[in-house]
């Protein structure tokens, strides 16, 4: 069983900026990617951003140059740092993390992007 839990979440004005912390409960955190989703209101969740197990990232081109992901193994935490956010980058931002029976996902944290 793996745990994830989101936070960093709020209300903040566009070109504002958040840190999002994603914590894991297992010990092997350090050995698999983490992926962070975000859905928006009255959409499907969609991919925003990757890292390996390795430290290699990518990220979806609507967020690049401006969000950067990142991982504290020793905390077993990720991050999603967010800059110059617009009011399109609303909506809830997950975590997750697969293993070899299933992907496991955290609640969730609220991000709202004021114009």
């Amino acid at each position: 069983q793996v745990q994830l839990v989101e936070s960093g979440g709020g209300l903040v004005q566009a070109g504002g900026s958040l840190r999002l912390s994603c914590a894991a409960s297992s010990l092997d955190f350090s050995q698999y990617s983490l992926y962070w989703y975000l859905q928006a209101p009255g959409k499907q969740r969609e991919w925003v951003a990757t890292i390996t197990s390795e430290g290699d990232s990518d990220y979806d081109d609507s967020v690049k140059g401006r969000f950067t992901i990142s991982r504290d193994n020793a905390k077993r935490t990720a991050y999603l740092q967010m800059s110059s956010l617009k009011p399109d980058d609303t909506g809830v931002y997950y975590c997750s993390t697969p293993r070899w029976d299933r992907t496991y996902w955290g609640q969730g944290t609220q991000v709202t992007v004021s114009s």
